[in-house]
């Protein structure tokens, strides 16, 4: 009996301690998902989960979590950059809804930035959004500006220049392009303005003042800039990551097929100690192939030439895998940068240009660049790769051709994947006694920005060597002595993480005479006025093709095969905007263009 009474109480001991055991230990599951103010789900966002903080948790693609903890009430802290902290109590028992709130200075920064900022903000003229089914950005374009009522002039400096390559597509094919394709700035940052200057370590500035051959009362004044250059064999290893717009929206010539050849051909400029990941997205979001050194090219161009076009278009989310990818794989001291290629159809995921440009500007501040290849015609979206490529600390082309993609991705390699210099502008204050108006060309605002007073100018990225050339058309006064100065300005930049700025001064020159003007203003001169014309501006209303086409003949160089192309545009275009040409006219247009 007493042996029974010990068994017993052995055995209620041992069923005690079991259950205060199995309750110390019980496993909960905390579920739930993050989303920001508007409902859009945000990924990597960092959890902590206070019962046991070395371990840290990150929300799914979805913004969805699931954490593991021992108590049936908890507390968690969701932390993401450019949101403020939020800190829950949670039941296991509950589905979590965590909301998180964006940093009033991310707000700032998300804003639409201004492209130059020179006027009131008056009588804003609107033009349409579309054209041939495809976006672009409403823009207001400059107007004269009186000195006595403001003398100050900022602009954006940066490397863009898809606008001319995509004015070309639709020339090309005898369309008018709309209105809102033609960004005189970028017509000009096409073409190499590198004349007469040294390859240098430094930015070098030049000023020239001519008469203007549209307005006989104007004078146009130039800013030439050339930036420093990168010694090639100097470069720190490369980290890219190629994403890929496999859609069903992409199975044409002009796209899939255009953008693969452009791809095997920045692949040959690539180095073994250089690294290169391949992400798709077209019926979903794919990793072909995760970061790889350069080691065998040809692993990557058969990747490449596998690649089909089909299902819908997930770009949202294949941008967060590719930046992901990026982040995982960064070079410290090297160039770390995504290069998309796509129409711009992004029908999955968040669509608008605001939550895109969101995304990018989130994740530009791990140092990652973002270039944007835009191609297609019939549904490109323009504007979403625009505001991409601005927000993400990068640069924007258009495909049209191989050629065009050869001169991106070889000829330009440099200027298009190595920045020399951040958040780059130019202040401008003109001499109320010398010049009376002037009118910056081109970088016209997105009439967005234009509504919002608030607003800052939104400074841009330079890549290795770039010439850039800048118009300003100005009505002098009576009252200028010649050499002296009539204008003061600044460029100013970030370059290893330093602000620097480069002072110049604009001077009162004798020769205002355009046809004495060297080559380089000429051929500027010739590219301007063909983007006024295309705009259909009030500002050349006065002028016409013909007399551009005069203009242009005796200023370009022969024997420079895209100043010869660039003539036949012109030419081209001369005969769909002005149909009642002379005959004799038209047919020698005719003949040449078809040549």
């Amino acid at each position: 009996m007493f042996l029974c009474k010990q068994t017993l109480y052995f055995l209620l001991f041992i069923t005690c301690s079991l259950v205060i055991c199995n309750a110390t230990n019980a496993q909960f599951y905390i579920r739930g998902q993050v989303k920001d103010v508007k409902g859009n789900a945000m990924i990597d966002v960092q959890i902590t989960l206070i019962s046991s903080p070395k371990y840290l948790y990150k929300s799914g693609s979805d913004g969805s979590f699931g954490i593991p903890t021992t108590k049936l009430v908890d507390t968690l802290v969701f932390e993401q950059e450019g949101f403020e902290k939020k800190k829950l109590t949670v039941h296991a028992k509950q589905f979590i809804d965590a909301v998180l709130i964006m940093l009033p200075e991310t707000i700032s920064s998300l804003r639409t930035k201004l492209n130059s900022q020179i006027k009131n903000l008056d009588n804003i003229n609107q033009h349409s959004l579309f054209g041939f089914g495809e976006s672009y950005t409403q823009t207001v374009e400059n107007d004269g500006i009186k000195t006595n009522n403001f003398n100050e002039a900022n602009y954006t400096l940066n490397i863009d220049r898809a606008s001319y390559s995509n004015v070309r597509r639709f020339i090309v094919n005898s369309y008018k392009p709309p209105v809102e394709a033609v960004r005189i700035e970028e017509l000009l940052n096409y073409f190499n303005f590198d004349e007469g200057f040294e390859k240098k370590e430094k930015f070098i500035i030049n000023t020239n003042i001519t008469s203007c051959p549209w307005n006989n009362k104007s004078h146009l004044l130039f800013v030439k800039t050339q930036a420093p250059s990168v010694d090639v064999q100097k470069i720190s290893a490369t980290n890219f990551v190629f994403l890929i717009d496999v859609s069903g929206s992409m199975d044409k010539p002009n796209r899939l097929p255009l953008v693969k050849s452009a791809f095997k051909l920045l692949i040959k400029n690539l180095r073994p100690i250089d690294s290169v990941a391949i992400v798709t997205y077209g019926g979903g979001v794919h990793v072909v192939l995760p970061s790889t050194k350069c080691l065998n090219l040809q692993k990557f161009n058969n990747i490449i030439d596998s690649l089909d076009a089909v299902g819908d278009t997930p770009g949202e989310g294949a941008l967060r895998t590719a930046y992901e990818i990026a982040r995982k794989s960064y070079i410290k001291t090297g160039t770390n940068r995504v290069i998309l290629a796509t129409d711009g159809d992004f029908n999955v995921g968040q669509t608008s240009e605001k939550q895109l440009e969101e995304l990018v500007e989130l994740q530009k501040s791990f140092g990652i660049y973002l270039t944007c290849l835009g191609v297609g015609m019939g549904n490109y979206k323009d504007s979403k790769l625009e505001a991409l490529a601005k927000k993400g600390n990068g640069n924007f082309a258009y495909l049209d051709n191989v050629n065009e993609a050869e001169k991106v991705l070889v000829q330009e390699f440099t200027k298009t994947m190595f920045t020399v210099a951040k958040d780059a502008f130019i202040h401008i204050e003109f001499d109320k006694n010398a010049i009376e108006e002037f009118r910056l060309i081109g970088y016209d605002n997105k009439k967005d920005a234009l509504q919002d007073s608030t607003n800052n100018l939104e400074g841009g990225e330079i890549g290795s060597g770039h010439s850039n050339i800048t118009i300003f058309e100005i009505k002098l006064t009576q009252k200028q002595k010649i050499d002296t100065i009539i204008a003061k300005g600044k460029l100013q930049y970030k370059a290893n993480e330093k602000d620097i700025t480069n002072n110049f001064f604009v001077r009162n020159t004798t020769n205002y005479d355009i046809n004495n003007a060297s080559h380089t203003y000429k051929l500027a001169t010739c590219v301007a006025w063909f983007g006024s014309l295309l705009k259909t501006s009030k500002h050349t209303k006065n002028s016409n093709f013909e007399q551009l086409i005069q203009f242009t003949e005796q200023s370009i160089n022969r024997n420079n095969y895209i100043e010869m192309e660039f003539l036949q545009l012109v030419k081209k275009a001369a005969l769909i905007y002005e149909p009642n040409l002379p005959k004799k006219r038209k047919k020698k247009y005719l003949q040449e263009v078809t040549q």
